[in-house]
């Protein structure tokens, strides 16, 4: 049996909520868009890392360093973090398209 203790925690990212940066009412769209690309290049930076992470630990368990747990788990994270990005993306083009149906 596994001890829980002598696992080394894979790093989890974990979901912050978002800095308003004190924006006021009177905040231009292009400061606004500034932001919101700002939290998006984030976020995908993010999941571009857990990737990344797989790939380390992947390396690591060939060289016996980890344990399979901790790959799974690892490829588990990513692997639900690029499915969150794709449904993201995909309500978001499903809001544009939306937005372009509107009648004026």
């Amino acid at each position: 049996m596994i001890n829980p203790m002598t696992l080394n925690p894979v790093q989890a990212q974990s979901i912050k909520p978002v800095e308003t940066n004190n924006l006021s009412t009177s905040s231009s769209p292009a400061d606004l868009t500034k932001t919101f690309g700002d939290f998006l290049q984030k976020a995908l930076d993010g999941v571009s890392a857990q990737e990344q992470n797989v790939h380390t630990m992947n390396d690591q368990y060939l060289l016996g360093n980890v344990d399979v747990s901790q790959v799974m788990v690892a490829t588990q994270q990513a692997e639900l973090g690029l499915q969150l990005t794709s449904q993201i993306r995909n309500k978001v083009i499903e809001a544009y398209q939306e937005i372009m149906r509107m009648q004026i």
